[in-house]
């Protein structure tokens, strides 16, 4: 069965940096774009960066833009978000998530399976 499960988060310095993993199993990895989303606090579901199947294109949100990067590595069957600069409001339960199709873009997104989850606190 599909699985994917996050790791790497934690806590972080504001300024500070991190790198979370997703680990894919149990599909073709390759085929599939996949994406990072977060949830704060009180908060809704916030769609962060997605990335092409083959790591040809990315996306990201307006609030990451220029300090966040997404990449995989298809061998491996792993997608990352570095992440750096970090700021308070980037505390979050960050997830990742399947798409059903090969690209995903900020405005076309359609996930069938998601991660349970890794924290983020960003905090002095």
């Amino acid at each position: 069965q599909v699985q994917l499960v996050e790791s790497g988060g934690g806590l972080a310095q504001p300024g500070g940096s991190l790198r979370l993993s997703c680990a894919a199993s149990g599909f073709t990895f390759s085929s599939y774009a996949m994406s990072w989303a977060r949830q704060a606090p009180g908060k809704g579901l916030e769609w962060v960066s997605g990335i092409y199947s083959d790591g040809s294109d990315t996306y990201y949100a307006d609030s990451v833009k220029g300090r966040f990067t997404i990449s995989r590595d298809n061998a491996k069957n792993t997608v990352y978000l570095q992440m750096n600069n970090l700021k308070p409001e980037d505390t979050a339960l960050y997830y990742c998530a399947k798409d059903k199709r090969a690209i995903v873009t900020p405005s076309n997104r359609e996930y069938d399976y998601w991660g349970q989850g890794t924290q983020v606190t960003v905090s002095s």
